[in-house]
């Protein structure tokens, strides 16, 4: 039985569209199409039978591999080094310019640099994550993997130039596999192509036509690092992160998913397993802060274009009753993520269940409404403003929070242990009822200030009263209980509470104890918060980043600057990170997470700025003057 690629065994490719994951023997392991949320092509990262795959490596057991990304760009390479020469397979997708598409490519090269080697290749489709069968026909230019109700994809092989016929490679067919050998010496290059060509068919396929892709994806993403205005202490660092981030933008409609995988654990064999290819407002909103401070201000206001649809859908027209903002959508904006079970795949290393959609997309979590107005007012202050139409819906919006802020939500973690008075729920509430009477009141907008300040007020001093805990000393989780929460680590990074507030700073001590682990941070504490799941999980690397923040303006820069250096020891060995961090440095959760992503960014960003400017100052952001008032 084949094993299960460690999670942080992988890089990541994509197109603006979609992604594929590549573990370090070579494997393409992960691949959906034609979305990030469409039903996979491969997926042997969940169960490597019945899963599908696509690799290419060395003929022979004696090899080492290694992996690295062509500097400044979404290009993998992978490096197999044997007892008789080095090769390399050179990853990539052609990045889609445009709308939606269905014709994806992977582009796979192969190049010898020292010595000789035989590459084997072995492609096996599992479509519908492994739910319906398929047909292979060997073509003229390679094959086509065809299902009954027409879904099909392509291999195509490239030719040389000028390859005579009996020169061409002929792929073989086993157990609806194909199969093929090459051979080659310093200085040949070869390649594979799969096109998810609509019709099925690739064309023929020269080396010309790939170094063209070739130099075409690297020149895009050259050319999109270079916008980047970072130039602080850890450029290479934040640079893969914004990659990465934009590796899992949904270009179409600028939505950006949570992570491009589904299933992987938060505990290896356990049952915290969620499909995260979706976009949550949450992260969403959080990316608007990375993206502008690194100049990005297309890619933020493409997430504020679609979160203003989702306010749209929200709000309604007048005489229509506010619905509630649903916490994550698909990329395209729709909001059925009904969960299901695939009980044929074992999950990584027996993890079950595997899920797909998120039974999560219904639940109630007033946060989603501060995070959405944090990032409409940072955009306002980046040269994004509100259309008339766009603060009629806030207004309605906002009402409605004005209503129904004081009652029990799901949470931001998602917990299936039933409603409660989150803190965190309420402290973001108030970030949305102050975001939207600064921007009333900066634009002279119309709206219901005594009203929305009245609300702002009564939030603020019922946390104070129930979400402090005396005896604790401390910020707690939720009304009803002493249990801390690292998602309060934003209390002062949006500006409730002075970072050097004694009640803040006995709280982060509280911290300090309960929830850090070698600078790794925990959400909480499972054992003593129920959340209606079983088992344990590992430190959340977007809360560790957070910790930096908050550390920095509390007045601890060493212990900041340690903590964030010691946490980039812990990304893979290309710089990206999971959800989480297991008990020995194992990456855990879905792979690579753009919560963790964007928060590097911003804890990058902070902390040079405290280092430069001193001690406790504002942030990097010029949105960021509310900490001010």
């Amino acid at each position: 039985m084949k094993a299960f690629t460690p999670i942080g065994e992988h890089g990541l490719i994509g197109d603006l569209q979609t992604s594929a994951l590549v573990a370090t023997d070579g494997t393409i392991d992960w691949f959906c199409h034609p979305r990030f949320d469409s039903p996979s092509v491969f997926a042997s990262l969940l169960d490597p039978e019945r899963g599908g795959h696509f690799r290419i490596s060395p003929d022979t057991d004696a090899w080492e591999s290694q992996q690295l990304y062509l500097p400044g760009t979404a290009i993998l390479i992978t490096r197999f080094l044997t007892p008789d020469g080095v090769g390399e397979v050179v990853d990539f997708m052609p990045v889609i310019e445009g709308g939606a598409n269905d014709r994806h490519r992977l582009v796979r090269l192969m190049r010898v640099v020292r010595g000789r080697m035989r590459f084997v290749v072995e492609c096996r489709p599992g479509f519908d994550y492994g739910r319906r069968a398929h047909r292979t026909e060997i073509t003229d230019n390679g094959a086509v993997f065809r299902t009954d109700d027409g879904d099909a994809v392509a291999l195509s092989l490239v030719r040389r130039p000028g390859a005579a016929p009996s020169e061409y490679v002929k792929p073989t067919v086993q157990d609806g596999a194909v199969h093929v050998a090459v051979t080659a010496a310093v200085g040949d290059a070869g390649g594979i192509v799969l096109d998810t060509a609509p019709d099925g068919q690739g064309g023929p396929v020269t080396l010309d036509d790939v170094t063209g892709l070739f130099e075409e994806t690297r020149d895009f993403w050259r050319g999109w690092v270079a916008r980047s205005q970072y130039r602080g202490r850890w450029r290479e660092h934040v640079e893969r992160s914004a990659i990465t981030l934009k590796l899992l933008t949904y270009r179409p409609t600028g939505a950006l998913v949570a992570a491009p995988t589904a299933g992987l654990p938060e505990q290896p064999g356990g049952e915290r397993n969620w499909d995260y290819r979706y976009t949550w407002v949450r992260d969403g909103s959080f990316s608007v802060y990375a993206l502008l401070g690194l100049g990005y201000t297309e890619e933020a206001e493409g997430f504020l274009h679609w979160l203003a649809h989702r306010v749209e859908e929200a709000a309604g027209g007048e005489g229509h009753e506010v619905d509630p903002l649903k916490i994550m959508y698909r990329v395209d904006g729709s909001s059925d993520l009904t969960e299901e079970v695939l009980d044929h795949l074992r999950g990584w290393r027996d993890s079950r269940p595997v899920r797909i959609g998120n039974g999560a997309f219904d639940q109630l979590q007033l946060d989603v409404y501060g995070e959405a107005l944090d990032s409409i007012r940072l955009g306002d202050a980046h040269g994004l403003p509100l259309t008339y139409w766009g603060w009629q819906r806030i207004t309605r919006i906002i009402d409605w929070l004005c209503d129904h802020w004081d009652r029990p939500d799901d949470g931001i973690w998602e917990t299936r242990g039933g409603r409660k008075d989150f803190t965190y729920g309420r402290l973001m509430s108030w970030v949305a009822l102050d975001r939207a009477i600064r921007l009333a009141t900066d634009h002279a907008k119309p709206a219901d200030l005594a009203r929305w300040t009245g609300a702002r007020d009564a939030i603020f001093r019922q946390i104070m009263d129930r979400g402090w805990d005396p005896g604790r000393e401390a910020f707690v989780q939720h009304y009803d209980t002493q249990v801390l929460d690292a998602a309060l680590l934003y209390t002062p990074l949006v500006g409730f509470i002075a970072p050097k507030d004694p009640m803040w700073q006995s709280t982060l001590r509280a911290m300090d104890k309960e929830l850090v682990s070698d600078s790794l941070v925990y959400r909480y504490d499972p054992s003593a918060s129920p959340d209606g799941l079983r088992g344990s999980e590992g430190t959340f690397s977007m809360c560790t980043f957070w910790y930096v923040d908050a550390l920095a303006r509390s007045g601890r820069l060493d212990e900041a600057r340690l903590t964030f250096e010691k946490m980039l020891t812990y990304g893979n060995h290309l710089g990206l990170y999971a959800e989480e961090i297991g008990p020995t440095g194992e990456q855990l959760g879905n792979f690579p997470q753009a919560f963790s992503h964007l928060a590097l960014i911003t804890a990058a960003m902070n902390l040079d700025y405290q280092i430069d400017h001193g001690v406790g100052t504002l942030g990097a952001l010029p949105g960021e003057r509310w900490l001010a008032s």
